[in-house]
């Protein structure tokens, strides 16, 4: 039996109900600042507490690829896509990943689902 603490009008609330959504708001900031590496650096631990949180996972893997960790967006773009397989944007940025790393033959199947899923990723002939 768990003990029951009912509601007290006078009790201190937590200073941040939800640090993790507040860590992520964070992250996105630098992310929009552009500062790719300091978003990654806040956002690991998020999806690490939280691996099925599929936006965090794929600011993620968006700021390994803006910072050129390649291989740590590659390993992030297939982790999104083994979770949630109908998102689009994770195979354009596994293809991209593979691109830049040289690996234009592994990139190709990715770049073609992505823009099979979504015609506005698909690349001018």
């Amino acid at each position: 039996m768990t003990d029951f603490t009912p509601f007290s009008p006078t009790a201190e609330l937590p200073a941040t109900p939800h640090p993790l959504a507040d860590e992520y708001a964070r992250a996105h900031l630098f992310f929009e600042a552009r500062d790719y590496t300091e978003a990654a650096r806040i956002l690991a631990p998020i999806v690490e507490a939280e691996p099925a949180h599929l936006a965090a996972r794929l600011l993620l893997a968006r700021s390994y690829y803006h910072s050129a960790q390649l291989r740590r967006a590659e390993a992030e773009a297939r982790r999104v896509i083994a979770h949630a397989p109908a998102e689009a944007y994770a195979y354009l940025l596994l293809g991209r990943s593979l691109e830049r790393q040289n690996r234009s033959e592994d990139a190709a199947p990715y770049l073609r689902m992505a823009a099979a899923m979504d015609s506005s990723y698909a690349r001018e002939a």
